[in-house]
């Protein structure tokens, strides 16, 4: 059986090697996007069992990110994790996102919370 996949949309560098190593200690095969251009690039063609997403990204933002993804049909089993700083705009998400956390987020925290996304 094939590792689970998780995209990592993250602009900032060492943020985004931090969660991706934490994901992948979860048992996910991992990518990381650095742009919200990059990131809708690769999911035009990949269909990631788990999204970690920031709001705050160059290119396209993260919220239209989130919505182009609960928009498409073929991404329906994908799951979102938004980090984020913005504690305000977090608290809008608890609907459109499967989990909503609050930068600083934790290695242990997020290999915790993907983790139950592994099907």
């Amino acid at each position: 059986m094939d590792e689970p996949y998780a995209l990592v949309v993250e602009d900032d560098y060492d943020l985004s090697v931090i969660f991706a190593q934490a994901v992948r200690s979860a048992g996910f095969t991992v990518e990381i996007a650095r742009t919200g251009d990059a990131a809708m690039e690769m999911l035009k063609s990949t269909v990631p069992d788990v999204v970690i997403l920031d709001l705050h990204l160059p290119g396209v933002a993260g919220m239209d990110i989130l919505k182009a993804i609960k928009s498409d049909s073929r991404l329906s089993g994908t799951h979102v994790i938004v980090a984020t700083a913005d504690d305000r705009l977090a608290e809008t998400l608890h609907d459109d996102a499967d989990l909503v956390l609050v930068k600083p987020v934790s290695f242990g925290q997020l290999k915790n919370l993907s983790a139950r996304f592994k099907d």
